[in-house]
């Protein structure tokens, strides 16, 4: 035998010996919950010692780990949280559930330590903010009211369009680019009031989390962002109340026990009553609101969750009877949770979303009603291939139905004649898988990849056009104009009218250069098939949502960033600072003097542009302590270009870049909490931001007897800077009791130095100088407010 040989033999001994003798590997997994309520905690860490590997929860708080044969210490752990410190044997697969207490609270037979964050450096998640509800309610607001989207604004790369404006834009995206998820439930318009206060009810949160980038493959849809939260499943042991009274709305919550330990219910309401003062003053206008949240739970078994949740809402105002506008949404979602085995969790979901708009002009005799609706399929599953490599992939089939307006005279005595522009139809499902591997000890990847395609579908007749072209360009006004109609063509139900596909990879990486710090970088690439037809940077209730078809393409996003994370004093501190480059294709722009509303050919004012915008971010937080809060600052540039589709046409603003109307240059938030004591605690928010892009008139001409102003370029001028300082105090009187009738008292200042924001720039001529004179319209000043909130 050659020497050749048995080295061969001699390798083969060796692998059979190795595999034989190799440790087996088993399970260890469960699922974390609050030990009052039995509710699952989101995000909730998992931590073994000796590898130094963390794990988080599922957004229905189940965990999975595979390790080799041995024992181990198991730190549990989750934010406001004590921690649990164990040690288990893993000779064989373990399923085991774990409850925490409130920090406040003390445990008996088992180790608690300090609860602090271990798998954020390691982790490739970047771009992505996470806020308890703790520290939302803990946030000074307008009006008394705790708002979960106004508490996103103090995040890096998080902007509104103005006070009082519906909406948030993110990474100088428009508000119709962030997907904004309850749970799982597409929310089309996300603020009462025309943007005073969220749909959300802070009482009824469970969690929340928004990504700005490095997206994962499982959300599609949108380009800027995701917004997910998730509802509270309900007091599974005991029931409860809590709610609170404020100036000018309140709001109650009831939860507790179906069946005690396997099934629980919630129900919570709020409402507003400031319409009420107005009538005590003969005023005959009115605004207010309403929405209910209802969530139901249900163990079937160890493997087996149902969920049964919904939100119902809407906003009602009107103006001396003779202007009457309601709008809403409408969600409802069914879930199945079933566990095939230690290592396969699945979920899937029957989703209905509906967004309704209706308007009653009684002056002119007619009702208009418009609106959103889509039916959603969803699949997900999570496989824990191993402690190393975890595996995401599913499913998910959208239905879209779009009723762009509905004209209907108010009674026999109306001129009005009955109208319904075309109704769209579309059929959106995507495919998705996406893996989080640990190569080394410090480099961890994700990736993933998105397969999704658009389908508009038919019964509808399109509108066909000369040369193909719904826009044209007149060489001698240099103007764009609609193009000429040459007839239509109709597509009977089922059939289709355009396709569009496109695949969207993702992909994140973390180097991790030590135990407290680490680089990371990510690529997403999104498509985005629906389009909100709107000219203002800040939606409004009457924006029309429309589908990609024959002539709106789709748009689809690039995104890079790079990030470095740093935590300092053992937690106590850290540090997040990105920097991010994204461009879009295919953004919706319009042409000038483009007439929106009602228009059953909107594709006559929209020419295809794109976009981009770039900047740093840094986020700062003391997480110890009794002063406690972060820093954010963003310095960012978002542009727009539509350039000439031929070289005879000028495009908008000369075929240039110019300023989109969400660019903020500069924003500042500083929010801070203070514990005094255990009766008294003190917040506190600080928020700076460039003034948005606007276009002022550069001058004047008289044409009779009308004087008409004339414009330059768009967005070259900005509104005055946005500033203001809000602060609260909470005193809780029995700080002690922890059974029966619990209260606090918050009392706050909105715009403590009542600095008058500009919502927009008016121009006109003074009617007794006859000199032009701007005008700014501020909507808040400062506004005291107390709330009294209890739990029993």
């Amino acid at each position: 035998m050659n020497i050749i040989t048995q080295r061969c033999l001699t390798a083969i001994l060796l692998l059979f010996a190795a595999v034989g003798f190799s440790q087996e590997k088993y399970t260890l997994s469960g699922t974390i919950s609050d030990m009052s309520s039995s509710e699952t905690l989101i995000g909730a860490t998992v931590y073994i010692v000796e590898t130094q590997t963390a794990i988080s929860t599922n957004e229905y708080g189940f965990f999975s780990i595979s390790l080799p044969e041995g024992t181990y210490t198991i730190e549990i752990s989750y934010v406001s949280f004590s921690t649990i410190t164990e040690t288990v044997n893993l000779n064989q697969n373990i399923r085991k559930n774990y409850e925490l207490s409130s920090s406040s609270q003390e445990l008996s037979e088992i180790v608690i330590s300090d609860n602090q964050p271990r798998a954020n450096i390691k982790k490739p998640e970047m771009s992505v903010n996470k806020l308890s509800v703790q520290e939302i309610k803990k946030m000074p607001v307008v009006m008394g009211e705790v708002d979960v989207l106004k508490s996103i604004l103090t995040l890096p790369g998080v902007t509104n369009a103005g006070e009082g404006s519906s909406g948030f834009n993110v990474r100088g995206g428009a508000a119709d680019q962030n997907l904004i998820l309850l749970d799982e439930a597409t929310i089309f318009n996300s603020s009462h009031l025309f943007g005073f206060f969220s749909v959300f009810n802070s009482d009824a949160i469970k969690d929340l989390k928004l990504y700005k980038g490095g997206i994962p493959a499982r959300y599609g849809g949108r380009l800027s962002s995701v917004l997910d939260i998730y509802q509270k499943e309900g007091n599974k042991n005991e029931f409860h109340m809590n709610g609170g009274i404020g100036a000018i709305s309140s709001r109650l919550l009831a939860e507790g026990p179906l069946v005690k330990g396997k099934g629980s219910f919630l129900i919570g309401g709020r409402v507003s009553y400031a319409h009420l003062f107005l009538k005590l003053t003969d005023n005959d206008n009115s605004a207010y609101f309403y929405d209910l949240n209802t969530k139901l739970s249900y163990q079937l078994n160890e493997n087996n969750n149902l969920y049964l949740s919904g939100y119902f809402g809407r906003d009602l105002f009107d103006i001396s009877n003779s202007f009457n506008n309601v709008y809403g949404n409408t969600v409802l979602n069914l879930r199945w949770n079933h566990l095939f085995n230690e290592k396969l969790f699945s979920n899937a979901s029957l989703i209905y979303s509906d967004y309704y708009y209706g308007l009653e002009l009684g002056f002119v005799g007619f009702t208009w009603e418009s609106g959103i609706k889509n039916y959603n399929f969803k699949y997900d599953f999570k496989n824990y291939i191993s402690d190393k490599f975890k595996l995401n992939y599913g499913v998910n089939a959208v239905y879209y139905d779009f009723n762009p307006g509905t004209i209907k005279p108010i009674d026999e005595t109306s001129t009005v004649n009955p109208d319904q522009l075309d109704r769209k139809y579309a059929f959106e499902p995507a495919a998705y898988i996406e893996a989080e591997h640990e190569l080394t000890d410090n480099i961890t990847v994700s990736y993933g990849l998105r397969y999704s395609m658009f389908y508009r579908m038919g019964q509808q007749e399109v509108t066909l056009y000369a040369n193909d072209q719904p826009v044209v360009f007149n060489d001698e006004l240099k103007i764009y104009e609609k193009g000429e109609i040459t007839g239509t063509e109709y597509y009977s139900s089922g059939k289709t009218i355009a396709d569009f596909s496109n695949l969207e990879p993702r992909a994140g990486v973390s180097f991790k250069l030590d135990d407290n710090q680490s680089i990371k970088a990510s690529y997403n690439r999104m498509a985005q098939y629906l389009h909100l037809i709107s000219n203002t940077a800040s939606p409004t209730p009457l924006d029309i949502w429309t589908p990609s078809g024959k002539y709106i393409k789709p748009q689809l996003l690039d995104q890079v960033a790079l990030g470095y994370f740093r935590n300092f004093k053992n937690n106590e501190y850290t540090l997040e600072a990105e920097t991010f480059y994204k461009k879009v294709k295919n953004r919706v722009d319009y042409i000038d003097g483009a007439d929106l509303i009602a228009n059953n050919n909107i594709e006559q004012v929209i020419l295809n542009g794109k976009a981009r915008s770039y900047g740093l971010e840094v986020l700062f937080r003391k997480n110890t302590g009794k002063l406690t809060g972060w820093v954010s600052y963003t310095l960012s540039r978002s542009e727009q270009q539509t350039p000439g589709r031929t070289p005879n046409e000028t495009g908008i603003n000369n075929g240039g870049w110019y300023l989109s109307g969400y660019d903020k240059l500069h924003n500042l938030s500083v929010t801070g909490s203070y514990e005094y004591n255990n009766k008294w605690s003190f917040g506190a928010i600080f928020a700076l931001q460039s003034g948005k892009p606007v276009t002022y008139p550069n001058g004047q001409y008289v044409y009779g007897d009308l004087v008409i102003p004339s414009y330059g370029l768009r967005n070259e001028n900005r509104v005055p800077a946005y500033h203001h300082l809000d602060v609260s105090a909470t005193y809780t009187p029995k700080p002690d009791k922890k059974k029966g009738w619990q209260g606090e008292w918050v009392f706050s200042i909105y715009n403590l130095y009542n600095r008058m924001n500009a919502a927009s720039i008016n121009f006109r001529q003074n009617e007794d100088t006859g000199a032009n004179e701007a005008v700014r319209l501020s909507i808040f000043g400062i506004i005291p407010s107390v709330t009294y909130n209890f739990k029993f």
